[in-house]
């Protein structure tokens, strides 16, 4: 088994499926790439049991085999090499040998047979949504997400599909953020929870990618496929909360405001808040948003005024502080707005500008006690 390929390529598609690779495995196998030599088509993968990545390279060979080859060890060593033809010859004594121009080196490779296979999905469900619709969906949800390990079903986003659209959401008792596609729809209805890994696996490869990605789901797995590249993944088990249930929908207060000055404002007044609560509070009459932060243990305290357009009762709100940045800064709008109800009612927080046709972003923000 012999094949020559580019060193920058292999080292490109590597990196992204090293993404896959835990740094403690349970199987040593896992600490591989497979590689699966099918003459000119080489397909790599990698796998942690939960979620299997592969991508299939265009090699220069006419040769059949299926070795696993050390992850970290062949990345540590493509990172070094300039531009240029690398060769691998398989040996029969168990060793990879790789020839650049500037020396031989030879890794010790394991029996493919060894490597787990991917699932196979029995009769999915199919789903075509284009790259960037994806990359955006993920990027605007995933930070929102929890890490409560109790909580399973909050780690991961929520995929909603209808033939009205597509919905995902994420949460963690804290702050939700619902994001809405009207221009993309599924032809069935289907529900179901993504862990937060293979996510942000894909929301680094289809970054600026404009091609389709077919998205094929049962109920225990989901494979997305595009390019030369699949990933295949377990869902997370269980009932997604009732989101809907938890979005006030009175909202008489509406607080209009430009972003970067409300998020540098937050940022800097956050600085004196207490390290514990990370609380800020919003005071808002008429055109004037004050915007103060206090930690009584330092006797640290600061406090800024900005110009808003504001209809509603004067009032008084504490947030997070992190939760605010979190989300201002996952908006790409000029304005926003922030619709509240009472002191003790969550915010919501949505762009005024700056969506695509068909695009929706709702967030909500839990306010924290004010100590008065």
């Amino acid at each position: 088994m012999k094949f020559i390929v580019s060193s920058s390529y292999l080292l490109k598609q590597l990196q992204i499926l090293g993404g896959v690779i835990n740094n403690s495995n349970t199987l040593p196998i896992l600490d591989n790439f497979l590689f699966e030599l099918n003459e000119n088509q080489l397909k790599v993968s990698a796998s942690d049991l939960e979620t299997t990545m592969s991508a299939v390279l265009e090699v220069d060979s006419d040769s059949n085999g299926k070795i696993a080859v050390p992850a970290k060890l062949l990345l540590d060593t493509l990172k070094t090499f300039p531009e240029q033809p690398l060769t691998f010859i398989i040996e029969e004594n168990g060793t990879l040998e790789l020839s650049s121009s500037h020396g031989k080196y030879a890794l010790a490779y394991a029996d493919g047979e060894e490597f787990p296979n991917a699932v196979e999905l029995d009769d999915p469900s199919k789903t075509i949504v284009p790259a960037e619709v994806l990359s955006t969906a993920i990027s605007k949800t995933i930070f929102a997400s929890g890490n409560d390990d109790l909580r399973p079903v909050m780690s991961g986003v929520f995929f909603q599909f209808s033939t009205d659209g597509l919905t995902f959401v994420a949460t963690d008792a804290h702050k939700l953020v619902k994001y809405t596609r009207e221009d993309v729809t599924a032809t069935q209805t289907a529900e179901y929870i993504m862990p937060k890994k293979p996510l942000t696996l894909l929301k680094a490869i289809l970054a600026g990618n404009d091609s389709d990605v077919l998205i094929e789901y049962n109920d225990s797995n989901a494979k997305f496929s595009f390019d030369e590249t699949q990933l295949i993944c377990r869902l997370i088990d269980g009932k997604y909360p009732n989101y809907e249930a938890v979005i006030p929908k009175e909202n008489p207060n509406k607080l209009v405001i430009d972003r970067s000055q409300f998020l540098s404002s937050v940022r800097r007044v956050s600085i004196f808040s207490n390290k514990t609560t990370h609380q800020v509070k919003l005071k808002i009459a008429g055109a004037e948003l004050n915007i103060s932060a206090e930690d009584i243990d330092y006797n640290n305290k600061a406090e800024e005024r900005l110009t808003c357009d504001y209809q509603g009762d004067d009032m008084q709100i504490g947030f997070n502080s992190r939760f605010l940045t979190e989300m201002l800064n996952n908006l790409n709008a000029n304005e926003v707005q922030l619709e509240m109800s009472l002191p003790n009612r969550a915010g919501i927080l949505t762009p005024k500008d700056g969506l695509d046709e068909g695009e929706k972003v709702t967030m909500l923000v839990m306010p924290v006690m004010l100590n008065s």
